[in-house]
């Protein structure tokens, strides 16, 4: 069944929520949280889990309406993202701090704090959708010191659209044949589509770049 999709067996979307069972919602919202706020949990597949979810509800594998996992998840979301902020502005400094560190100097705070004074309201919302990025990006807005209530409420505007988008994408998709007879495939395409928004960015932000060079 999994001879199509990404990562070990273990990580794949369907068996964590089949392990799951019951308590498939609660899961599903530790991991949405872990992904949002914990540096450990940059390995997690959030989109495709969203996506597969979704379709689970629409399977009746899990029995709770719909309206109620997305709302659920995109609170998971919001305070995955609060607990990663909060970690980044009050641990991120001091590991920083450090002059004689290869990496972790004080102008690299710097860089990102101008980053985000350039863009972060758009780097907030898109980074929901791109893998790992979704989760270092939380930690960083806190070591760049991004003003809270701007931070947050980007992070919502992003929490609902991945959160809840993704996972009525899941349910919508899931009535069809097609798309459960064919879950890795799809979970593949999921995959890769979670990387257009940051290719976007890069292409317009070279396209900017050339511009001003001429």
């Amino acid at each position: 069944m999994h001879e199509l999709a990404l990562g070990p067996e273990w990580l794949q979307p369907d068996t964590i929520i089949s392990w799951l069972g019951p308590w498939a919602l609660v899961g599903l919202a530790l991991i949405v949280f872990a992904e949002c706020g914990l540096l450990l949990g940059f390995f997690l597949p959030g989109d495709s889990l969203l996506f597969t979810g979704g379709l689970f509800v629409a399977q009746g594998s899990i029995e709770a309406p719909l309206w109620l996992v997305c709302a659920i998840l995109v609170v998971a979301a919001l305070a995955g993202n609060a607990s990663g902020y909060w970690i980044g502005r009050k641990a991120g400094p001091a590991v920083f701090d450090k002059p004689k560190s290869k990496l972790f100097k004080p102008q690299h705070v710097r860089k990102t704090q101008d980053f985000f004074d350039k863009y972060g309201n758009r780097a907030i919302v898109l980074g929901r959708f791109v893998p790992v990025v979704r989760t270092f990006i939380t930690v960083m807005a806190g070591v760049g010191q991004m003003e809270p209530k701007r931070y947050l409420t980007y992070s919502l505007i992003g929490g609902v659209a991945w959160a809840a988008g993704v996972t009525v994408l899941g349910f919508w998709l899931g009535q069809f044949a097609f798309v459960r007879d064919h879950i890795e495939l799809m979970l593949i395409v999921i995959v890769l589509v979670s990387v257009l928004p940051i290719l976007f960015e890069v292409v317009r932000a070279r396209r900017s770049g050339g511009a001003h060079a001429r």
